[in-house]
């Protein structure tokens, strides 16, 4: 083999070793937030701090309240196609409101973890740590479905508010229960919103409530569902007025 057959084999042999080398930085950098970036501890880590630091304005549910929505629409309007770095950044130096920057970066990344969650990515075998967050990619949020209701689930309803026998109160005509997060949130006005429905419920701890001003009213009820043979009954933690007239 001659001096400049040998020159371009070995042209050869670098171009292929950088192609491969390439590919490999490419396959590193198309992760997504659909690979499995957090735990599942990591993200029940991140939904207690959510809890007390972000549920007040963002809502249990990231809605949105006093805050933007962190999930659907605007979750996708703001990050998709980005890092996760710039989610996390914005995090870590707007969150929470009244102390920002506050909580430390481990903190942080757990709330991200449990925000995933909530949009609908699935947990993996590895923690999400800083040094990953620039190499992987946020998608669209995905559809979490509501956990199925069942005794004891803490679920949301609308209904009629009507006196029942032996000073009961009832909540009539009421919506399907749908489950629902634990939380001192005012609902979501597309809850507030639902059509009665041909339920019965039995309030367990109404008088709390000063419920002869509200007779009659459509109202909203946030509780723990209790499944009888013979009836549903519900122990408020939420209780608003959605209407002065109970009409569909």
């Amino acid at each position: 083999m001659s001096s400049q057959e040998a020159a371009l084999k070995g042209c050869a042999t670098a171009i292929a070793v950088a192609f491969l080398v390439a590919t490999a930085l490419a396959q590193e950098s198309a992760k997504t937030v659909a690979d499995g970036v957090y735990t599942e501890t990591q993200a029940g880590r991140g939904a207690a701090v959510y809890e007390t630091a972000c549920a007040g304005c963002h809502r249990g549910d990231l809605g949105g309240g006093t805050g933007p929505a962190l999930r659907d629409q605007r979750f996708t309007r703001e990050f998709a196609g980005k890092d996760l770095k710039a989610f996390f950044t914005k995090t870590a130096t707007t969150m929470p409101r009244n102390a920002p920057a506050s909580l430390g970066d481990a903190v942080y990344l757990d709330i991200v973890a449990h925000v995933l969650k909530e949009n609908g990515f699935p947990a993996g075998s590895h923690e999400l740590t800083a040094d990953a967050l620039d190499s992987i990619r946020v998608l669209p949020g995905r559809p979490k479905p509501p956990p199925p209701v069942g005794d004891f689930s803490y679920v949301e309803v609308v209904g009629c508010l009507t006196a029942g026998p032996q000073h009961t109160w009832m909540l009539t005509q009421a919506s399907a229960p749908v489950s629902t997060v634990a939380t001192a949130a005012p609902p979501a006005p597309e809850t507030l919103a639902k059509a009665l429905g041909s339920e019965t419920f039995h309030l367990l701890d109404a008088m709390a409530y000063a419920p002869d001003s509200h007779r009659g009213h459509k109202m909203y009820v946030r509780g723990l569902l209790i499944k009888l043979p013979e009836e549903q009954r519900i122990t408020i933690s939420a209780f608003e007025v959605v209407s002065p007239a109970c009409s569909p």
